[in-house]
């Protein structure tokens, strides 16, 4: 049992290390104000869930869910 703790842990920093990478790639949400102006109508406006940041965006959003999730077990190992 504690090999898989210990494994755990080791996988959960990696996780958090790079959940900050990725986290500080992505764009700041204050670009999409372009679209008051019609910025938004353009082909990279349309597309922009498959571009690279649509997946940073997607990735962080699993690596936020397996952070939660060994968070979790981690935590319920204790006891």
């Amino acid at each position: 049992m504690a090999v898989l703790r210990i494994i755990l842990t080791i996988v959960f920093i990696l996780i958090c290390i790079a959940l900050t990478v990725l986290v500080l790639m992505q764009e700041g949400k204050a670009s999409g104000l372009g679209a008051i102006s019609g910025m938004a109508e353009t082909y990279w406006g349309k597309n922009k869930g498959r571009s690279m940041e649509g997946t940073l965006v997607r990735v962080t959003k699993y690596l936020a869910i397996s952070f939660i999730v060994i968070a979790a077990i981690l935590n319920i190992s204790r006891f």
